[in-house]
């Protein structure tokens, strides 16, 4: 899980298949060939010939279904010469209308290739923004153990409005995990304005809420900035984002959060036991300030060697069965035998996939931190949220 990302596994292309799909259209020629040589005068198959160049298409580039098409007009004419004359009046409609008709079915196939060509430079183009705006998180960051798993509701273009990131300080770790309102481009666009602000202060020796402050006064600026909204009125209260930002330090056993209206983090203990981060002063989103008076209040839990911490957006425990029933992660979180956060993802990413139908209606994230050391042994650090 380097790379901090889990993929599908290898998919069977149109390329690799296309060879062994031509036997298909090959036989349905060979055996309509043979049958109209051996049927009586009155039968003719050879109409069914235009079956053969039609198939190819959809499987096919335009060469071998022209190819195709020219066999199939080849076989046309073999049989018209076997069982009466190629220039007999319904062998020659026969010819001229399979040219037709193959033709036709070799242009729509070009125009079927060229478009496959168009959505691969667009998900080429898709992948890489989504790989500059989001970082591969390293599998092991200070006192952690880290992996990080995205599943975009666009699967095509693998792009959407989640975002998380992680930064090292003097004496710990920070992370943030969020979601911004909407998809797409735009919201990858606002995806990197937020990660843009939490890698350019994470770093500095900055208390936690003037970090989150700072996030906010990035994406309330952007906001009111005309070069981003144009001339036209904008509603504020439609562009949002929400994010919970943590502090792991190295030598603590806890874990301080910022929450601006974000589902909250699941904690799974070492003994087994399940349950959420719920902060008692939740902000409101980034980018909403303006609408709620509020501060950024600092929470802390204790969080030991051992200890999973299971960040994710709403498109995890809002991902429904065929029933409508919501995603149970704390259920199944609960219910797993133990190991590597990067194992803890991979069982959630295909748990979740089966639960949703294969399909997810909206982008999911999630970031599993496990403490692996630092921290002293009995400590409590936190006075509140433990």
């Amino acid at each position: 899980m380097g790379s901090g990302r889990l993929r599908g596994a290898g998919r069977w292309s149109w390329e690799e298949s296309g060879h062994a799909l031509l036997v298909v259209p090959l036989g349905l020629i060979a055996v309509v060939t043979v049958v109209d040589v051996v049927a009586p005068p009155e039968v003719h198959l050879g109409p069914f010939l235009v079956a053969a160049p039609a198939v190819t298409a959809s499987f096919a580039g335009p060469r071998t279904t022209a190819l195709v098409g020219a066999a199939a007009v080849l076989a046309q004419t073999a049989v018209a010469a076997l069982r009466t004359s190629v220039l007999d009046l319904n062998h020659t409609f026969q010819i001229i209308s399979l040219i037709l008709i193959s033709m036709i079915v070799t242009f729509f196939a070009h125009l079927r290739e060229r478009h496959e060509k168009e959505l691969s430079r667009l998900r080429s183009v898709a992948r890489a923004a989504q790989e500059v705006v989001l970082r591969p998180l390293p599998d092991r960051i200070g006192s952690l153990r880290v992996a990080a798993l995205y599943l975009a509701a666009e699967a095509e273009a693998r792009i959407g409005g989640d975002l998380y990131a992680a930064a090292r300080t003097a004496q710990g770790t920070r992370l943030i995990i969020g979601d911004v309102r909407g998809k797409g481009f735009e919201a990858i666009g606002d995806a990197a304005l937020v990660l843009g602000a939490f890698r350019a202060a994470a770093h500095r020796q900055v208390d936690l809420p003037v970090l989150v402050e700072f996030m906010e006064g990035t994406v309330s600026s952007d906001l009111s900035d005309p070069a981003v909204t144009g001339d036209g009125p904008v509603d504020h209260s439609e562009a949002f984002v929400t994010a919970a930002v943590l502090d792991v330090p190295d030598e603590e056993p806890a874990l301080r959060v910022v929450n601006c209206g974000h589902p909250p983090p699941l904690l799974l203990r070492r003994g087994g036991q399940v349950s959420f981060l719920e902060v008692r002063q939740p902000a409101p989103p980034l980018g909403l300030t303006e609408f709620v008076a509020c501060e950024f209040a600092v929470e802390c839990f204790v969080f030991e060697a051992g200890d999973i911490v299971l960040l994710h957006t709403d498109g995890v425990v809002e991902a429904r069965d065929a029933a409508g029933v919501f995603y149970p992660l704390a259920e199944r979180v609960g219910a797993w035998s133990g190991g590597s956060p990067g194992a803890l993802l991979r069982h959630l990413c295909d748990d979740l996939l089966a639960h949703a139908g294969g399909h997810l209606g909206d982008d999911a994230a999630m970031v599993a931190i496990e403490r692996v050391s630092g921290g002293g042994a009995g400590e409590r650090p936190c006075a509140i949220g433990g």
